[in-house]
């Protein structure tokens, strides 16, 4: 179906990161896989662009898009080449950047957006631990306050860009009485005494995004690293959700949409018992099937696209794109892979790599299941 949520402007600058996909991304890809990490250098070159500073206002440095259907372009390009690189930069651009432009004061922002926006500071942001999972308000990690600053204890993990990231919005306990409502989050920088990353953890899939463990031992942050007002952190996540929500399903629905398209090319081309592959009636009905599929999913994905933009997307709607679209991706993967034969089980064939890549979209930014409890809570059971 013809999309309708976008404008020439925004087409536009879907050519632009479509030419630093092609100029930056993908020669480098191998390599990024090989280093399990995103060089700095494509960063500066993303940065320079303006791509990184998309929600940034103009006087810290950012090109202040003030339209969220441009960062769903950049991450609809991104997603084409990679799931991992479009979470990489979308964990920065998309998921970092409202905390750091709506929650910093004015000396905050100065001190870190221009870096910010050109890449020289990469930013990661620290929820998940080792023994919570999605549960955000079960956190153990605790600030105590000694004079002008904090000190920090605990740790956390699968933390996405956190093996080089040089400043991860860290969420610790402030208040433990008050539970959910004792969090406050930090700005924890590369250099502090105390501050430690573990390996990079060994994932099935996206190994070109460096994910980490992350350790606190009595790191003393000061008072003006704190980001947004004390003991509202778990507030301040949860008004930020939705944004994370949306962004990785959009990424979930270019990405599935990427190989799929790749998937039938395949399957006019290989032959098998003298036709093509794709000819044979199960798979021309599989095929008709999954390509309907993906373009619901993408109606139901450009809604929140839109809805989002206007500053309308509910938190339940985005919880319904992102555990849907994932699912849904992972189904057209799957499929996908079984249509390859045994090509499509090889490390080589870039179907392969984006079976293993997806299966984290079920787990991430708030399993499925946990979505599906939220809508369930909406529905009033």
């Amino acid at each position: 179906m013809q999309r309708t949520i976008f404008s020439e402007d925004h087409e536009a600058f879907r050519a632009s990161v479509a030419e630093f996909v092609k100029r930056s991304i993908e020669p480098n890809a191998e390599r990024f896989i090989e280093e399990r990490a995103i060089d700095r250098e494509t960063w500066l070159a993303a940065g320079e662009l303006g791509y990184l500073g998309l929600g940034v206002p103009e006087e810290f440095g950012g090109s202040d898009a003030g339209d969220y259907r441009f960062a769903a372009v950049l991450g609809e390009e991104l997603a084409k080449a990679s799931a991992a690189v479009a979470s990489s930069f979308g964990i920065h651009y998309d998921v970092c950047a409202p905390y750091l432009v709506e929650l910093t004061t004015d000396e905050q922002k100065r001190r870190w957006l221009p870096k910010f926006c050109t890449g020289e500071l990469v930013t990661a942001i620290g929820m998940t631990e080792p023994s919570g999972g999605s549960d955000l308000a079960a956190l153990k990690t605790t600030a105590v306050r000694d004079g002008d600053d904090w000190i920090i204890n605990g740790s956390k993990t699968f933390i996405t860009n956190g093996f080089n990231a040089d400043l991860v919005i860290v969420a610790a306990r402030t208040s433990p009485e008050k539970k959910a409502k004792g969090i406050t989050l930090f700005a924890v920088e590369t250099g502090m005494a105390g501050f430690t990353r573990g390996r990079k953890l060994d994932k099935v899939g996206q190994p070109e995004s460096d994910t980490a463990e992350l350790f606190f031992d009595n790191v003393r942050v000061p008072d003006a690293n704190r980001i947004g007002e004390t003991d509202r952190g778990f507030i301040a996540m949860m008004e930020r959700l939705p944004q994370e929500r949306i962004g990785a399903a959009i990424s979930n629905t270019a990405h599935a949409a990427a190989i799929l398209d790749e998937t039938l090319a395949y399957a006019k081309e290989r032959k098998a018992f003298g036709q093509q592959i794709g000819s044979f009636q199960y798979n021309k009905f599989l095929f008709a099937e999954l390509v309907t599929k993906l373009e619901v999913t993408q109606a139901f994905v450009d809604q929140g696209i839109a809805a989002h933009a206007e500053g309308k997307l509910s938190a339940v709607d985005a919880a319904k794109a992102k555990w849907w679209s994932a699912q849904v991706q992972n189904e057209i993967l799957d499929a996908c892979v079984q249509l390859h034969g045994g090509y499509g089980y090889m490390r080589e064939y870039r179907v392969a790599r984006a079976w293993m890549d997806a299966r984290v979209t079920k787990i991430w930014a708030g399993s499925n299941e946990i979505m599906k409890e939220l809508i369930g809570r909406e529905l009033g059971l």
